[in-house]
């Protein structure tokens, strides 16, 4: 069944955004001499989607985000009906990301979970940056909305065709440089469920503010552009460019 594909592409898809992104942040982002950082990491986020959205972007959307699907559902992009079965899909696919990358971070001995954890969000004591809960929200929710809004923008028919996975990978990397410091970025409730349910209590006691914030931010992403932006045209008198010159025909 083509719901089967779809579910399985946005699991595997997931899957390679929490372990790639994750792992960079856990094994290589502080490594000694030679650390990629937090632009590594930001980086490496952007990385895993872009490359991902070129891989199965054909088969399933490439959603790979909760947050993504609701936005792309309010915004009349996405079957309601289908929003379960992705959903299920993608956190499924970042709880085994979590727990592949725990069994390589404890390869080693300098690695201790409690310590270290796995990049999980957080926000108050937990916050990289120890960022007060209402700031935590309203980054994470102004950052998902943003990025539903550039997904909507780049994905839509009228965008120049074939570079909708390098605005989209681009943009969560900007994403990250920006919110590291405040939550560790998630914009991404299953990027926040796996590995907070690995590491434990703590983490998941927070884990509602990163379902709520970006599940809203993208659900008014979604409908601020369907609303402000979705087949609307350039009229010819719009389309004109603002130099002396030919009117364009848009």
């Amino acid at each position: 069944m083509l719901i089967v594909k779809r579910a399985a592409a946005e699991s595997i898809g997931t899957f390679w955004l929490v372990f790639g992104g994750c792992s960079s942040a856990v094994i290589s982002a502080g490594f000694p001499n030679v650390g990629i950082g937090l632009l590594g990491v930001s980086l490496a986020f952007g990385l895993t989607v872009l490359t991902m959205a070129y891989a199965l972007g054909h088969v399933s959307g490439c959603h790979l985000n909760p947050a993504v699907t609701f936005g792309l559902w309010l915004g009349g992009r996405f079957p309601g009906r289908e929003v379960p079965t992705y959903v299920m899909a993608q956190v499924v696919g970042a709880i085994v990301a979590a727990l592949l990358l725990l069994l390589i971070a404890t390869g080693s001995s300098q690695f201790y979970l409690p310590a270290d954890g796995l990049a999980q969000n957080g926000y108050g004591e937990n916050s990289p940056g120890h960022y007060s809960l209402a700031a935590c929200f309203l980054a994470e929710f102004i950052l998902t909305c943003g990025f539903l809004m550039i997904i909507m923008g780049a994905t839509d028919k009228r965008a120049a065709p074939g570079f909708a996975p390098i605005a989209i990978g681009l943009s969560l990397t900007l994403i990250h440089l920006i919110s590291i410091p405040i939550t560790n970025t998630s914009v991404n409730p299953a990027r926040s469920t796996g590995p907070a349910l690995i590491v434990g209590p703590e983490a998941i006691l927070q884990l509602w503010l990163f379902w709520l914030a970006p599940l809203l931010g993208g659900g008014t992403g979604g409908l601020l552009y369907r609303t402000l932006f979705e087949g609307h045209q350039l009229s010819s008198d719009e389309a004109r460019p603002p130099l002396p010159g030919p009117a364009s025909t848009g």
